[in-house]
């Protein structure tokens, strides 16, 4: 059975015992296709509450939620809060109970950017073909470098994962498969610091068992649309006819033959488009207070820009998002002349969309975000024939920036924020 050592990287054709002959480790992964399969999922382990903690060294071996308020959610937690049932996504409130020694820190996005663009430099040594999901998880496609590289990819990868622990902090566990379906199925079953693979031969042997919950995409909905027509695992799904799924869910069902089977056809793109940028906030307490509402606006606005910026991206489209105490929700969007990434700029549309909506207030939840994402190149470049003062407001937040680049994020504060 062909096996790799995931600390020092011996390969062994014929693995006799559990530990590396080389160096004693018990971390090996084994596989009859280990060492011809090219197609991975990356999925860093809890990467906001990693980093954190990278940061924090005194924080290690604690319970960690990143989230914020009694009345917000989770935006991740570490594994030993897991532990005790907390789940991304999970109100603030339930996480608390279920775990009340935990340490509660706020997201710092910034910081998550800068490590996600380190880890996507290390990525970039190994291949260009790298397709980010998210700031922690990616696709890689490896076909074609075992020349380069001298090594298969499932050592290129054991590598990447290695030089991310011990050079950026954080951990990442790896799907390896012959498609981005099973690469991302694989990247689940062994965390955190795993590494799993998926083979061409054992594929629909591996599906058949496994629940539909496993596809990408079906949600609770699908989910019971699949169950009330008899389909719980893929075993299910496999035994309909493709005309008849097709009839039944339209495209899905197309799509989901295909999956019964563990077929992809689908290319690791480095090209796919970042759909949106946003950021919100859930309130402890229910609101309608028009200047604290007004230094949220801001805030948020500046956090958009500046994972805008540090993308080197811009919005066509200006959002705002609203939650009423009653659950309501109230959405808003503003298309305009030229692409923004200025907080300035986002600000006031944000703002202008806010006052239109009214006195409908109190609200349990604001957001704003950029739509229509595209790079930064024509970003602001028109000016605003209705604002002559615009140009010059971008002028100074870009000389902010720079001075908050090299002095820190405190070095220059703005007023209104401090609502």
């Amino acid at each position: 059975m062909p096996s790799l050592c995931r600390d020092c990287f011996l390969q062994i054709e014929s693995l006799t015992g559990r530990r590396c002959p080389a160096c004693g480790s018990p971390r090996l992964v084994s596989h009859p296709e280990l060492f011809t399969l090219s197609i991975a999922h990356m999925d860093c382990d809890a990467f906001y509450a990693s980093v954190e903690k990278r940061e924090n060294p005194a924080l290690r071996d604690r319970p960690l939620i990143v989230g914020g308020g009694t009345r917000g959610v989770v935006s991740t937690c570490c594994y030993i809060a897991r532990i005790k049932g907390v789940r991304s996504a999970m109100p603030m409130f339930q996480a608390l109970k279920l775990c009340p020694e935990a340490v509660v820190v706020k997201p710092r996005m910034e910081l998550y950017v800068e490590t996600s663009r380190a880890i996507r430099a290390l990525m970039d040594e190994l291949t260009p073909a790298i397709e980010p999901l998210s700031l922690d998880e990616a696709f890689l496609d490896l076909t074609g470098t075992e020349r380069l590289h001298r090594a298969p990819p499932a050592v290129q990868l054991a590598r990447l994962t290695k030089r991310m622990e011990t050079e950026l902090g954080v951990t990442g566990s790896i799907g390896l498969s012959h498609n981005k379906f099973l690469a991302k199925l694989a990247s689940d079953l062994d965390k955190p610091r795993g590494f799993a693979v998926i083979g061409k031969a054992e594929t629909e042997t591996f599906l058949r068992p496994k629940s539909v919950r496993l596809i990408w995409g079906v949600g609770p909905a699908a989910q019971q649309a699949l169950e009330k027509s008899g389909i719980r695992t893929f075993a299910d799904l496999a035994r309909w006819d493709r005309k008849d799924l097709a009839a039944r869910f339209g495209a899905t069902g197309e799509r989901l033959w295909h999956l019964a089977r563990g077929q992809d056809a689908r290319r690791v793109s480095s090209h796919e488009p970042l759909k949106s940028i946003s950021n919100e906030t859930t309130f402890n307490e229910d609101t309608a207070d028009p200047d604290l509402l007004d230094g949220h606006l801001w805030r948020l606005a500046e956090k958009v820009a500046d994972r805008a910026k540090a993308r080197d991206l811009a919005g066509r489209v200006v959002t705002l998002k609203l939650k009423r105490a009653d659950f309501t929700l109230i959405s808003r969007r503003h298309a305009l002349r030229d692409p923004t990434q200025i907080a300035d700029r986002i600000y006031r549309e944000a703002r202008a969309l806010f006052d239109a909506v009214g006195p409908r207030g109190p609200y349990r939840l604001i957001g704003v975000g950029l739509a229509e994402i595209t790079d930064d190149a024509q970003a602001d470049s028109s000016g605003d024939l209705l604002d002559p003062e615009a140009r010059k407001r971008a002028e100074a937040e870009r000389a902010a920036d720079a001075i908050r680049a090299r002095f820190g994020k405190q070095a220059i504060v703005k007023g209104r924020s401090l609502r």
